[in-house]
């Protein structure tokens, strides 16, 4: 009965210690105390306004909400920079009388990171993302929210995996 004891009290104690590596965004410890995201441009061919700063806060608000880090605006442990590529309109689908059925906003993102303590984990490459919208619609006003809502979701956290999560 002793035995049973102990042997639950290790296994309990193994399980708290292991709790205190893991956490639910994936990114085990973090080897830095600061991050830093400078002002991605808008470099693409066809410019949308606006979008370069939209990006740029949605990049900092998914670093601070699933990591213990501080932001900062100079001389971060984490260096976040790029530039926003392409902003493409295209047809997906046609009527009957040619006329766009279903268009896709595609962007893409190029991003260079920088590990200051580790600059084994440092990387430059693309990140692109889509959204499909009715071809009876311009992309102005709510629709223009919902896709760069959709879009940035989506690059921010495939950025935040691939530099971070290491999933």
């Amino acid at each position: 009965m002793k035995t049973l004891k102990y042997l639950l009290l290790v296994l309990i104690a193994l399980t708290l210690n292991s709790c205190s590596i893991y956490n639910f965004t994936g990114t085990g410890k973090i080897d830095a105390k600061t991050f830093q995201v400078n002002y991605f441009q808008n470099n693409s061919p066809l410019v949308q306004p606006g979008i370069e700063r939209t990006f740029t806060l949605k990049l900092q608000d998914i670093l601070q909400n699933q990591t213990n880090l501080n932001l900062t605006n100079v001389d971060g442990d984490l260096l976040y920079e790029g530039e926003i590529t392409g902003y493409n309109i295209s047809p997906m689908a046609a009527t009957a009388d040619l006329k766009a059925a279903q268009n896709r906003l595609t962007i893409t993102i190029n991003v260079r990171y920088v590990n200051k303590k580790k600059d084994a984990d440092n990387f430059e490459k693309p990140f692109s993302f889509y959204y499909d919208y009715p071809g009876d619609q311009q992309l102005i006003g709510s629709t223009l929210s919902s896709a760069l809502d959709v879009i940035f979701e989506r690059i921010t956290q495939d950025i935040f995996n691939e530099s971070l999560a290491k999933w």
